[in-house]
């Protein structure tokens, strides 16, 4: 599966949060099988909202478990996939094949025999839907996840439940804090026109301080600063800030790896 380089693109991130201007868990146990759904035409398709970091969904499920743990497994949309409230129910919304650049990946946080149930990239945060799996995806198994601690200030990777290391990071400040919650790594963006970071790692979380920041839809990601002095403070506008060394680490990610804050 894709992980970050090969599907970069140019976009603009403003300083604290991205700036977009271009752009329970586990297997259900012995579930009953679900009938799948009949199949949409183009244009019932394309009517359904977008589901991507500028959109924002109304009355659409949440993440039921946000503090658990998710499936290993990640999905990858290989064209515009309807999203559904629950397995065999009603289409809310539709994803993309792309996220500002990057192919779009989501992680599955549950398992209905050829149902997913996926975490999601529009507002409002935590949202997640069903996806009938043989419709339009691949998949693979992804065995990172990443925990953020922001009363500890820290970062920690594990590979298959085992800690790869752990790092001091900053955060948001008071008025405008990291959002807590189950998000994932959305995109990878390589930046040319700020200089306070070479990458840009756009996660499915928004900032529910700025409904937008910068012309931007207040997309929270993880990126780096001119210097090392913000880690281990609260003085980002949302956004989390990693060292160079964490962010080389973090973009060996697959797109997709859960990003669990608290």
């Amino acid at each position: 599966m894709a992980t970050t380089a090969s599907s970069r693109t140019v976009l603009s991130a403003l300083i604290g949060l991205v700036s977009l201007s271009l752009l329970t868990t586990g297997c259900s146990a012995e579930a009953p099988a679900q009938a799948a759904p009949a199949e949409l035409g183009t244009a019932e398709t394309a009517v359904l909202p977008d589901l991507n970091t500028f959109g924002k969904i109304e009355n659409a499920p949440l993440d039921p478990a946000p503090a658990a743990k998710a499936t290993t497994k990640v999905f990858k949309v290989t064209k515009e996939l309807p999203v559904y409230d629950k397995p065999g129910g009603k289409p809310f919304g539709k994803l993309p094949t792309v996220q500002v650049g990057s192919p779009t990946w989501v992680p599955a946080i549950a398992e209905q025999g050829d149902w997913a149930q996926v975490l999601l990239p529009a507002r409002p945060n935590g949202l997640a839907g069903w996806i009938h799996t043989p419709g339009a995806t691949e998949s693979a198994t992804n065995p990172y996840t990443v925990t953020v601690n922001l009363a500890g200030y820290t970062l920690e990777i594990f590979k298959d439940g085992k800690s790869q290391g752990t790092h001091k990071v900053g955060i948001g400040k008071a008025e405008f804090p990291t959002p807590k919650g189950r998000h994932y790594l959305m995109a990878s963006i390589e930046e040319t026109k700020n200089t306070y970071s070479k990458y840009v790692l756009p996660l499915s979380a928004h900032s529910d301080s700025h409904e937008t920041f910068g012309g931007g839809p207040g997309t929270v990601a993880l990126h780096t600063w001119p210097t090392n002095e913000h880690i281990g403070k609260s003085t980002s506008d949302g956004c989390i800030r990693v060292t160079p060394e964490t962010l080389t680490k973090l973009m060996d990610l697959p797109l997709g790896t859960v990003i669990s804050i608290t």
